[in-house]
């Protein structure tokens, strides 16, 4: 499978009594590092025994540095990644109170003059012919989704948390995947109800199955034979952070399919993802980063100790082409 989308570099506080007002600073004891995006499902897949691939943009900043790192150590491909001299990954800032989450979301710009991403991806699509893929609902999907069925691929779409507005795009996104994996309140607000029954009747004209998530109450696996309640794989955790639980859960889901498990089963697999995901500290985990981490060398220390390198070797070839052609340097 290959999971297609940006990535971020996450800065994860637990929960606080309420969002600082201007000018208010609030403490909190629990503090993560962490990374997201496309990444989750990607690595959730490979944890889950399946062969993942993440194409993304990762170019030289701290986050994509850790995204880098975290991939290598789980196992998952990043051959379909496009490799950029330049900031790609995004910063999310995640406040936990009030049993959800508040972002705060720099995104670097897109450069312009470059065609679109979802180009990009279209183009990986094609050469390397996945099994499965997971991408969310947005401009340029439709004609990805489309791609992808008819060389066989099967698709796994979900919703991201600005799809209020862009209603018609996502349902059209929906009637052109194998599997639609929203969250109870995404699915109500996209058809419009004010009720799960109602949301997943309306919702079934759209012609796709789905999986809609339920968080501790499970799933419901909506498909041509019915609608079946699946609660098994949940089990009773501590709710730090609900960020990435989604993904996991969709990642875990397809790499149980990958393998050939059934639906009903793959969704179980999924439940007890999703239930490990809400209870660490973002969207993947906690992971180390130098001057966050004390415990050996971090992520960040590897990464930022390879960029320097890096440009001292520019440096170095920039010193010796501006010399004379019969100049010769010191000791020599």
């Amino acid at each position: 499978m290959i999971s297609f989308g940006s990535v971020f570099l996450e800065l994860v506080f637990g929960h606080v009594p309420k969002l600082p007002g201007p000018g208010e600073e609030i403490f909190t004891d629990d503090f993560a590092v962490s990374c997201g995006g496309a990444v989750t499902s990607a690595s959730a897949a490979a944890a889950a025994g399946a062969s993942a691939g993440l194409c993304t943009v990762l170019g030289d900043d701290l986050g994509s540095g850790v995204v880098q790192e975290f991939c290598t150590r789980q196992g998952v491909d990043l051959s379909p990644a496009l490799r950029v001299r330049r900031r790609s990954a995004g910063i999310s800032v995640v406040l936990n109170f009030d049993g959800d989450r508040a972002f705060v979301t720099h995104k670097p710009p897109w450069p312009a003059g470059d065609a679109a991403e979802t180009e990009r991806w279209r183009r990986v699509l094609r050469r390397d012919r996945p099994a499965w893929c997971y991408v969310h609902g947005r401009a340029g999907v439709p004609d990805f989704l489309r791609d992808a069925r008819a060389q066989g691929t099967r698709t796994v779409l979900d919703i991201s948390l600005e799809a209020d507005r862009s209603r018609d795009l996502v349902i059209e996104c929906v009637a052109l995947a194998d599997l639609f994996v929203p969250n109870e309140a995404e699915l109500c607000r996209l058809t419009g109800a004010d009720c799960l029954p109602a949301a997943v009747a309306a919702a079934r004209d759209w012609g796709t199955p789905m999986v809609v998530t339920r968080g501790a109450a499970g799933a419901l696996m909506v498909t041509a034979d019915g609608v079946t309640e699946v609660r098994d794989g949940v089990r009773e955790v501590e709710v730090r952070d609900l960020t990435g639980a989604g993904d996991t859960f969709a990642g875990a889901m397809i790499g149980a399919l990958v393998q050939g498990a059934p639906l009903l089963a793959a969704v179980a697999a999924a439940n007890a993802a999703g239930a490990d995901a809400v209870s660490r500290l973002g969207a993947c985990g906690e992971v180390e980063v130098a001057g966050f981490s004390s415990a050996g060398r971090t992520l960040g220390a590897t990464f930022v100790e390879s960029i320097a390198a890096g440009r001292l070797a520019d440096l170095a070839g920039l010193a010796r082409a501006s010399q004379d052609p019969g100049e010769t340097g010191p000791g020599s």
